[in-house]
C-alpha cells in the first residue's frame, strides 16, 4: 500500500537525490541523444547512397560500433542517475554449422561481418535514431519544473532582475514586472502568486518527471537490453548445462552410494553365507550357526534400507500416491510443526511432482537446520496452467539466492522446467519461498 504524502516526504522527493538525479538524467539525456542521432543518422544515410561502393559496408559497420558504444554509456547513465540497471545484450552468431556462440575468424573482414549481422548493434542503432523524440518529454518536464519552479519560487529575490522596459506610444519608456492577467506582481502581496505556482511545480516536480521519463525509459530498456529471443535462448543454453550438471552429480551420487554402502554389505553378506556353509558343513553347534545366520539376516536387511533409501533419491514410491499425500508424509517425519494445505485439481505431470516435492524436502530441512523457526508452512496450489509452492517459516530470515545458498540449487531445478523460485526473507524473518512450476 502506497504511504501518504507528507511534507517531509514531499520535500525529501523533490530536493533528496533521487530527484535533482532524474532531473539530471533528463537534462543530459536529450543532448546525448541528439548527439548520436546526427552521425546515426548521416551515417545511414551515406552508407545506403554508399552501399554499391567497398566503403558503404564499412561506413555502416562504424555506424553500429558507434551506436553499440552509445548505448552502452545510456545504460551507464540509467542505471547511475535512475538506479534503472539494464542488461547488456549479449551478441549471438550462427556459426556454418548451426551452433550459437563466437563466430570463427579473424580479420577486419570477419569483423565487419560479424558487425554487420548482430542484431543488438542494430537495436542500438533503432534507439539512437528513436531516442531524441522520447528524451525531449523529460527535458521539458525537467525545465519546466526545477527550473521554472525555482525561479518562480525565488521571485521575491530575483524581482529586481525580472524587470523590463515597454515603450509608450507617446515615445517613452517604463519598466515592468511580471505581468499576469494584466496586474503587474510588484509588490508583497502579489508575490505570493508567483512563489506559490513555483512551489507547485517543485511540489510536482517528482511525479511529472516520472511519467514524462517513462517513455524513455522504455525505449531504453527495450532496444538497449538483451533480444527477447536472445535471453530465451540463453535461459535454455543455461537450464540444460544445469540439467546435464544435475544428471551428472546424482549418477555419480548413486554410484557412490552403491559402491561404498550396499555393495559392501552385500558382498558382506555373501561372505557370512560361506560362513553359515563352513559351519554347517563341519556340523558347529547350533549357536554359532544361528548367530552367523544373524549376522547374514542383519547385513541383508541393511542393504535392504539403503536400497530404498537410494530409490527415494532417484524418485520417492510414495509420489506414486499423488504430491499432497507425499507431503503429508514429509511432514509427518519433520522435526517440525509443519502445516501442509493442497488445492491442485488436475495431478502435475510427474517431472514438475518430482521438482515440487524435492524443492519442498530441501526447504523443509534448510528450515530445520539453519532458520531456527518453530513451525513451517507449506501451500500448494494448482490452476491456470501453473503449480505454486509456497513454504512459509517465522524464523529469523536472512536467506538469499546465490553466494552458495541451496536455494540456488533449487533455482536450477525449477528452471529446467521453465520454473521459478523467489526468496523473501527479511532480517528477522518471516522467510517465504515461492516456486512456481509449469503445470498445462
Amino acid at each position: 500500500m502506497r504511504r501518504p504524502w507528507t511534507a517531509r516526504s514531499l520535500a525529501a522527493a523533490t530536493f533528496g537525490r533521487r530527484g535533482p538525479a532524474a532531473a539530471l538524467y533528463a537534462v543530459v539525456s536529450l543532448p546525448l541523444a541528439l548527439l548520436g542521432f546526427v552521425p546515426v543518422v548521416v551515417g545511414l544515410a551515406l552508407g545506403a547512397v554508399l552501399s554499391v561502393t567497398a566503403l558503404g559496408p564499412w561506413l555502416l559497420a562504424g555506424v553500429v560500433r558507434g551506436a553499440l558504444a552509445l548505448g552502452a554509456l545510456q545504460r551507464a547513465l540509467a542505471r547511475r542517475l535512475l538506479g534503472l540497471d539494464i542488461e547488456p545484450p549479449e551478441p549471438l552468431r550462427r556459426r556454418p554449422g548451426g551452433e550459437t556462440g563466437r563466430m570463427p575468424g579473424a580479420g577486419a573482414f570477419a569483423w565487419r561481418r560479424a558487425v554487420l549481422g548482430e542484431r543488438a548493434g542494430w537495436r542500438a542503432v533503432a534507439c539512437a535514431a528513436l531516442s531524441p523524440f522520447t528524451a525531449v518529454l523529460g527535458f521539458a518536464a525537467a525545465v519546466l519544473t526545477y527550473v521554472y519552479g525555482t525561479l518562480l519560487a525565488l521571485h521575491p529575490l530575483l524581482a529586481r532582475w525580472n524587470y523590463g522596459t515597454v515603450r509608450e506610444a507617446d515615445g517613452s519608456t517604463r519598466r515592468v514586472s511580471l505581468e499576469v492577467f494584466g496586474y503587474q506582481l510588484d509588490t508583497w502581496p502579489r508575490w505570493l502568486i508567483p512563489v506559490c505556482l513555483g512551489l507547485l511545480l517543485l511540489a510536482l516536480a517528482p511525479f511529472l518527471l516520472r511519467h514524462a521519463l517513462v517513455p524513455h525509459r522504455a525505449l531504453v530498456a527495450a532496444l538497449l537490453g538483451p533480444d527477447p529471443a536472445e535471453r530465451r535462448i540463453r535461459t535454455l543454453e543455461e537450464t540444460r548445462a544445469h540439467a546435464v550438471e544435475d544428471a551428472h552429480a546424482t549418477l555419480r551420487r548413486i554410484e557412490r552410494d552403491l559402491h561404498d554402502g550396499t555393495q559392501a554389505r552385500l558382498v558382506g553378506l555373501a561372505l557370512h553365507l560361506a560362513v553359515v556353509r563352513e559351519l554347517v558343513s563341519k556340523g558347529a553347534p547350533a549357536d554359532r550357526v544361528l548367530e552367523a545366520v544373524d549376522t547374514a539376516r542383519g547385513n541383508a536387511g541393511q542393504a535392504i534400507a539403503d536400497l530404498r533409501r537410494l530409490v527415494k533419491g532417484i524418485h520417492p514410491p510414495v509420489l506414486d500416491e499423488g504430491l499432497p499425500a507425499a507431503l503429508a508424509g514429509l511432514a509427518a517425519d519433520s522435526a517440525l510443526p509443519v502445516e501442509v494445505t493442497t488445492s491442485v485439481p488436475v495431478r502435475p505431470a510427474p517431472a514438475v511432482e518430482s521438482i515440487a516435492y524435492f524443492c519442498a524436502a530441501e526447504l523443509l530441512a534448510n528450515a530445520v537446520k539453519h532458520s531456527g523457526a518453530s513451525r513451517v508452512t507449506i501451500d500448494v496450489t494448482g490452476g491456470n496452467g501453473l503449480l505454486r509452492l509456497r513454504v512459509t517459516d517465522d524464523g529469523r530470515g536472512g536467506a538469499r539466492i546465490g553466494a552458495g545458498s541451496g536455494l540456488t540449487g533449487l533455482l536450477a531445478r525449477a528452471r529446467t522446467v521453465d520454473g521459478t523460485l523467489t526468496c523473501d526473507s527479511p532480517p528477522g524473518g518471516p522467510t517465504v519461498v515461492t516456486v512456481e512450476l509449469p503445470c498445462p
